[in-house]
């Protein structure tokens, strides 16, 4: 998934107020816990692979990586300690790893085996993050670039998942499986004239199909991006971020 389609355009500031993050940061400040875990909950069930394949690439077999992940969470999303999890603002990516990172020097190379926090916190397909992993290219990327590299492309899944959802729920959901293509910037690999037919739409209606799709990813691009930032973070510049590691 290319983002490279999508709009510098800045996310409106009422984004903000709603954002998963904001509500993580903003209920740690006010010691109120029940809206900030849910939101936690939600942003850690999206973006844990990126933490597990940096794990991997730091040399940790799969079983340890799957217990550093779910050890993390149980830390992170556990109430009493939700109020310290909040203490600094920042991107959620940023935050993520400086966590892992101290997590796994302080607690995980402390405790033995027997004492190591591995609840299942969220739900890991430990089976696909494996199988995901196994596609890595075995190159010269860091840890840490390759962390970014997987956010970025689960954060684009993430956005192609909501687009589908709101497709079906409308009774759309073929003309969105019909369409998908036009999200990387590529052609169909059907003339529009015989992809229209299949459609049953006119190839008029097809293009303006076509055009709100793509209208509709890069909003709901901007907003999944504002999801993972704090007030006044700027969402061009983490969209440029994303195109970076893409590259």
């Amino acid at each position: 998934m290319n983002p490279t389609q999508a709009s510098s355009k800045q996310v409106p500031r009422e984004y903000f107020a709603t954002t998963r993050w904001t509500v993580v940061l903003q209920a740690g400040r006010a010691n109120s816990t029940s809206s900030a875990r849910a939101a936690l909950e939600e942003l850690c069930q999206t973006y844990w692979y990126p933490l597990y394949a940096y794990v991997r690439r730091r040399g940790h077999g799969s079983h340890d990586a799957e217990d550093l992940v779910q050890g993390f969470f149980a830390r992170l999303i556990r109430l009493n300690s939700l109020s310290d999890t909040c203490r600094e603002k920042g991107k959620f990516r940023a935050f993520l790893l400086a966590g892992m990172k101290h997590y796994m020097a302080d607690v995980w190379g402390r405790d033995s085996a027997a004492k190591r926090d591995v609840r299942k916190t969220i739900f890991l397909d430990a089976l696909e993050a494996e199988s995901r992993y196994a596609l890595e290219p075995a190159d010269h990327l860091t840890p840490e670039r390759l962390f970014d590299r997987q956010w970025a492309l689960s954060l684009l899944e993430q956005v192609v998942r909501r687009l589908r959802s709101e497709y079906e729920s409308a009774g759309k959901g073929e003309l969105f499986s019909g369409l998908q293509f036009a999200l990387t910037g590529e052609k169909s690999t059907i003339p529009y004239a015989e992809l229209a037919v299949q459609l049953n739409l006119s190839e008029g209606a097809l293009r303006v199909a076509v055009h709100r799709l793509r209208q509709r990813y890069r909003q709901l691009l901007r907003e999944e991006i504002a999801n993972t930032l704090t007030e006044g973070e700027d969402v061009a510049s983490e969209l440029a971020d994303l195109r970076r590691v893409l590259s």
